[in-house]
């Protein structure tokens, strides 16, 4: 009991800084989510399944998996560049 660490008002300040950070970017990325759905839908490839059937379902799979590898490779270039 005697290492009982106080909380400190920098403490405080930083984890509420970071949970509104986290809580922002949240909400971009619920905007963006739209852009991409409407992104995917000119180029062709629909989101929604009115029937569930394999085909349907491994195209959207493959889709996902696709996007995920670019925006991480995006991720990658763009950490990059703000380190310089």
């Amino acid at each position: 009991m005697a290492d009982e660490k106080k909380l400190s008002k920098a403490e405080v300040k930083r984890t509420v800084a970071t949970s509104l950070a986290a809580a922002f970017g949240f909400v971009i990325a619920l905007v963006w989510t739209q852009v991409v759905i409407g992104g995917l839908k000119v180029g062709g490839i629909d989101t929604t399944f009115d029937t569930i059937d394999l085909v349907g379902w491994l195209i959207y799979v493959v889709t996902a998996i696709a996007l995920t590898l670019f925006m991480v490779i995006l991720i990658i270039v763009i950490g990059r560049w703000s380190s310089k």
